[in-house]
């Protein structure tokens, strides 16, 4: 094993060791969930391989945080909800010691060809090129945000579209897909186009569901962002997910808010 960077190290069967880079944006002493629910997809995608192969492919992933955890190992177990020959729900447990801290249930469905009717009314994003390079590091700390690189295009305040890719892997000398990379990094869509700055509320999101009605191709992930604020503590994080060939499926949070 190399010390190549990475977010997480693998250090037996189940458990997995992060490193400083997946320091979060609302405590830089806690893990950034992001990379946490690329590990889950990962282990998810690697059970169905040793079981199956890649005869099925990762349609939603539906994640519950139960708790912030620190920068400490984590134990990752998968277990198959309901089997079947074309469709499968698969549940993975993130644990840190006696606590679980997130539950992800995936749907895994038979690949088919259809080809030919493919398509989606979602606009395309502008391309990266065309959108401002964007310092995510002056509104959120933590070392997980700081090895993100963005490009953001801002409408309003809760409307924007962005792209965001890195360069560090999910996991050190292991390779990993790029649905679950995508997955690794999803959950920043929270932050990208706050309603109100974080010094003024907190709105941490307490879940995370992505649908995919294609595979993502590799490189940098785009999002067009919609943050909503209700007016008893709850809000809502959407996002249309896109890749260099356009959209490929939707994100959305369940949001708590807490005014400073």
């Amino acid at each position: 094993m190399t010390d190549s960077p990475a977010y997480f190290a693998r250090e037996s069967g189940a458990r997995f060791r992060p490193t400083a880079l997946v320091g979060g944006a609302w405590s830089s002493d806690e893990q950034h969930i992001a990379p946490a629910i690329g590990l889950l997809a990962h282990a998810i995608e690697r059970d169905r391989d040793a079981r199956r192969g890649d005869d099925l492919r990762l349609t939603r992933l539906s994640c519950d945080i139960l708790g912030v955890v620190a920068i400490e190992p984590v134990d990752v177990h998968v277990e198959v909800l309901r089997p079947g020959r074309t469709i499968e729900l698969v549940e993975a447990r993130l644990t840190a010691g006696a606590r679980t801290i997130v539950v992800a249930r995936a749907w895994l469905a038979q690949r088919a060809d259809t080809a030919a009717i493919a398509g989606s009314p979602f606009p395309r994003l502008p391309e990266p090129s065309a959108m401002p390079v964007e310092d995510l590091a002056t509104v959120w700390p933590g070392a997980f945000v700081g090895s993100l690189s963005a490009r953001r295009q801002q409408a309003e305040p809760g409307r924007a579209v962005a792209w965001m890719s890195t360069p560090i892997p999910l996991l050190r000398d292991e390779p990993v897909s790029t649905t679950a990379a995508v997955l690794g990094l999803i959950d920043t869509t929270n932050g990208t186009s706050p309603r109100l700055p974080p010094d003024q509320v907190a709105f941490p999101n307490l879940d995370l569901t992505a649908h995919l009605f294609r595979e993502p191709v590799a490189g940098p992930v785009g999002y067009d962002v919609s943050v909503s604020f209700g007016p008893d503590g709850a809000g809502l994080t959407q996002a249309v997910l896109h890749d260099a060939e356009g959209p490929f499926g939707t994100s959305a949070q369940t949001l708590t808010l807490r005014q400073r």
